[in-house]
């Protein structure tokens, strides 16, 4: 049974890695994403379906041959999106490209239709088929490169130092942040964005007031 049925607006886009584990961390990274099967959902060993729709596969396709323009190198995947039944598009590692860049600054949104129940875990940090990874040394800065979008819907912070890991996630500007975990939000927290992500919040006590009409009333003494 698919446990997803449309885009999960909420998956990573991109990915900071410290530059002490980042060519190791990479390589991981490329080594799971060539396990990845992609296919029918509903076929054995499936774990990734095609993306939600059309218009969201052009646009992707769109970030690949911008990629392969400027010559940005693939970790894992190939430059050229191989056409077929369906919109299928194997997931895709792009190594360190540089500040500025479209995949850099822009979102793909193209998650992916529907993925087997029993992997969600496995695959929910890929935002879709394709996600940058950038190495960083410094801490100010990465939060600053992290912040630098129009976006802020999820983000999350992975580290020994939980309570360091948390500092971090005060600062970055999104309205959820998940500490070593992936990002799931959870219907007992409130749930919306920053910036250009959403229109307002839903979920937890907090959200349930979007589904409220404000009645104020407004009652001085008399003189």
């Amino acid at each position: 049974m698919p446990a997803n049925r449309k885009q999960v607006c909420v998956a990573t886009k991109r990915i900071y890695i410290h530059e002490d584990i980042y060519e190791p961390m990479v390589k991981a990274m490329a080594k799971f994403a060539s396990s990845l099967k992609v296919g029918n959902p509903n076929d054995e060993g499936v774990m990734l379906g095609p993306i939600q729709n059309a218009m969201q596969y052009e646009k992707v396709k769109g970030f690949f041959a911008d990629v392969k323009k400027n010559g940005y190198k693939f970790a894992h995947g190939k430059a050229d999106v191989e056409e077929g039944k369906g919109f299928f598009i194997q997931p895709t590692i792009i190594d360190n490209p540089p500040n500025g860049s479209r995949i850099i600054e822009e979102e793909p949104f193209g998650q992916y239709l529907a993925c087997r129940y029993s992997e969600v875990k496995l695959i929910r940090n890929f935002a879709g088929p394709i996600v940058p990874t950038q190495p960083w040394s410094d801490e100010e800065e990465v939060i600053k490169r992290a912040n630098k979008t129009t976006t802020g819907l999820g983000a999350c912070v992975w580290g020994k130092d939980v309570a360091h890991a948390e500092k971090i996630a005060m600062r970055l500007e999104a309205g959820s942040v998940f500490v070593n975990s992936f990002e799931k939000p959870t219907p007992q927290a409130i749930f919306g964005g920053h910036k250009e992500s959403g229109i307002g919040g839903e979920w937890g006590q907090a959200g349930l007031l979007a589904y409220c009409n404000p009645h104020v009333i407004h009652s001085y003494k008399s003189k």
